[in-house]
């Protein structure tokens, strides 16, 4: 048996304006630290041992984890950042906040783009404000212009395969902080669920969400660690 725990990030700065970050480097608010620490404090009451971490690039997920193993006791261990477990690409919706979005395009329209599976919003534009080509942290790889949450999961997916699912079926427990959709791309892959399923799926900032895993990595428990925040799962 193995154990992975999804780790959200603790709230940002731009989940409080209620702007659409994606990639965007937002650091978290003294609340999303606190909810952080707190995250890591139940992880050590349930008496939780990592073997790995693994984190997204962006800030917000890699101080999460951060604060999240101090306060558990684990904050030696070292922690694995790649791109492919970044927030979804919002493309030309990023930075705009729903009253803006709904603005300039309709509510109707921007419902789509936030609850639909596979419908994406515009592409962003290249080398404005939020052209991340440039970065070095993304050197060398061919980057989306927007993202659904499909071809999000298309891109979590390759590299849960590769480097993620062989560690768990070897019997360690990882850790994965990371973001609302990169999260529930996984939970779909675990849980087998459909893509109206999956939109269904609210993982809350800050609460550490253990998954039990049997020999062929099929959930077997599944629990929120904070119970009082705690979100409807998926039956095991």
């Amino acid at each position: 048996m193995s154990v992975l725990v999804l780790l959200r990030h603790g709230q940002s700065q731009w989940n409080l304006e209620n702007r659409f970050t994606g990639w965007v480097d937002v650091d978290l608010t003294a609340e999303g630290e606190a909810q952080a620490k707190r995250g890591g404090e139940l992880i050590a009451a349930d008496g939780l041992k990592f073997d790995r971490v693994y984190s997204s690039v962006l800030t917000r997920a890699n101080r999460t984890a951060e604060i999240a193993l101090a306060a558990a006791g684990q904050g030696d261990l070292p922690m694995v950042k790649d791109w492919r477990l970044n927030e979804r690409h919002y493309g030309g919706l990023t930075g705009l906040n729903k009253a803006e979005t709904a603005a300039l395009h309709g509510e109707e329209q921007v419902k789509i783009w936030r609850r639909s599976y596979d419908v994406p919003p515009p592409e962003l534009a290249p080398g404005g404000e939020y052209d991340f080509s440039a970065d070095a942290r993304y050197a060398g790889q061919t980057l989306p212009s927007t993202e659904s949450l499909k071809t999000t999961l298309d891109r979590v997916q390759p590299y849960w395969d590769a480097e993620i699912a062989p560690k768990l079926k070897a019997g360690e427990t990882v850790l994965i902080a990371a973001h609302g959709n990169s999260l529930r791309a996984i939970a779909k892959l675990l849980f087998g669920l459909s893509s109206d399923e999956v939109l269904n799926l609210e993982i809350p900032t800050g609460n550490p969400l253990r998954i039990d895993l049997d020999a062929d990595l099929k959930p077997t428990a599944a629990r929120y660690l904070d119970t009082a925040r705690a979100e409807a799962l998926p039956a095991v």
